[in-house]
């Protein structure tokens, strides 16, 4: 590919994802209006009331909760699994997941340390950073086994590695091997970890 092509190739990315920004903002402030995001009984109607495209709003939920990460994805996860069951809903939540996860990933790359800070505390982007100065071998590592785990930051994580000289081969090797473990794990704790715990006090 020549470098003509290449920087209309990269053009054309950029204005996509400029736009699947602007298109997350917009999403994510009319499921704030509507109370879908404080709401699991809202989010299930709305998504069941769309029988086609009911995966697809859901899905597009998820990609919207990573990308703004003010949204708590708690509530999505779990809803993801009750309305479409463990299999599909967790199919689900892995597709959106992992969608917005890239795009991310990308606008930490485009948009560098200000995006980062943006959503991300001083003290705790530094403690992060911090792991990178012990070299980038031993982050890449790092990053691997906390993503592993169901409560880690994940996106905060992802802002900074999008900061590091870390491989868009090994960030998206990370997210297909080691995100559907916790995606799992989560979404089974929400959705039995109550009636778990009732069990053993009773």
């Amino acid at each position: 590919m020549n470098e003509k092509v290449l920087k209309v190739v990269q053009k054309i990315f950029n204005v996509i994802s400029i736009l699947g920004i602007i298109g997350c903002l917009i999403g994510g402030y009319y499921l704030y209006r509507i109370d879908i995001l404080r709401d699991p009984q809202a989010l299930s109607q709305l998504v069941m009331a769309h029988y086609i495209l009911g995966p697809f709003i859901f899905i597009g939920l998820q990609i919207i909760q990573v990308v703004i990460p003010i949204i708590p994805g708690g509530i999505t996860t779990a809803a993801g699994v009750m309305m479409f069951g463990p299999y599909v809903g967790f199919l689900y939540n892995y597709v959106g997941i992992v969608i917005g996860s890239i795009i991310l990933f990308h606008m930490g790359r485009v948009y560098g340390s200000a995006l980062a800070k943006t959503f991300i505390k001083e003290k705790h982007y530094n403690k992060y950073m911090g792991w990178v100065d012990k070299g980038q071998k031993k982050y890449d590592i790092l990053f691997f086994i906390a993503i592993l785990f169901p409560v880690a930051p994940d996106d905060a994580l992802v802002l900074i590695s999008s900061q590091t000289k870390m491989t868009w081969k090994y960030f998206l090797f990370t997210m297909f091997v080691a995100k559907p473990l916790p995606i799992y794990l989560y979404s089974y704790i929400l959705v039995h970890g109550g009636g778990f715990l009732a069990k053993l006090i009773s």
